[in-house]
């Protein structure tokens, strides 16, 4: 696990957001390590999506700051700041419907950080052996479980040093989100730091090195994995 002590890749500090006049995130303090795997929980509305979408310039937070490596990035548009090394899954994928599988990654294919390339249009294919047999096909004619495969696949085109998974296996078949799962391993293994959301907790903690929980847009736990306990499950993200 990366030492967060160390500047953060992302860092909110102190974010309020609203919707209108619903005030939706109450003074969120959240962060990211190089290389660091964190799972950000809560039951539905408390503000998980809110959070990742503030941080990304979204929906701009009405106060508070947000910094990558550091720097202030607060009133950046999102494309500065998903251009400083951040890749964004979105709940409901987002892929282009009318692009081919091969034009939706190679559209989104550049350089990293520092110039670097280690995810080629080759490597993703390697990767995610069914987009391979479905390079001709539009994005609308994939099954749900492929659209996910073809949007972390883009992400990863991007060479990220962060890549963001909002509702990561949300609505797929238990098999397809196996499958999620592992290519989420093997992403942490080549060093990408990943937040993600999802609602199966069991996976999640055999994945990330900490788990950052929601309740009501505030942070009510932020700590190592294993200090997740049966207790605050119930608490906080039990039914």
């Amino acid at each position: 696990m990366s030492d967060v002590t160390k500047t953060p890749l992302l860092e909110a500090k102190g974010l309020h957001t609203y919707y209108g006049a619903s005030h939706i995130l109450h003074g969120v303090d959240f962060k990211v390590g190089a290389g660091e795997t964190v799972a950000l929980m809560g039951r539905n509305g408390m503000g998980k999506s809110t959070l990742i979408r503030s941080m990304l310039g979204l929906v701009p937070p009405r106060e508070g700051s947000v910094f990558v490596r550091g720097q202030n990035v607060t009133r950046s548009p999102t494309h500065k700041i998903t251009r400083s090394g951040i890749a964004y899954v979105p709940e409901g994928r987002g892929i282009f419907p009318n692009l081919s599988v091969k034009e939706n990654l190679l559209m989104a294919a550049r350089a990293g950080t520092g110039g670097k390339r280690e995810w080629t249009y080759e490597r993703v294919l390697e990767t995610f052996p069914r987009l391979s047999e479905r390079l001709s096909n539009g994005g609308a004619q994939l099954s749900g479980g492929e659209q996910q495969m073809l949007t972390i696949g883009r992400a990863l085109m991007t060479n990220p040093d962060l890549l963001i998974l909002d509702e990561a296996t949300e609505g797929l078949a238990p098999l397809i989100a196996r499958e999620i799962w592992n290519i989420i391993r093997t992403i942490r293994a080549s060093g990408i730091a990943t937040v993600i959301v999802d609602k199966n907790y069991g996976a999640l903690l055999t994945l990330v090195n900490r788990c950052a929980v929601m309740v009501k847009g505030q942070l009510v736990f932020d700590d190592l994995a294993e200090k997740m306990n049966d207790e605050i499950v119930q608490k906080y993200l039990g039914v």
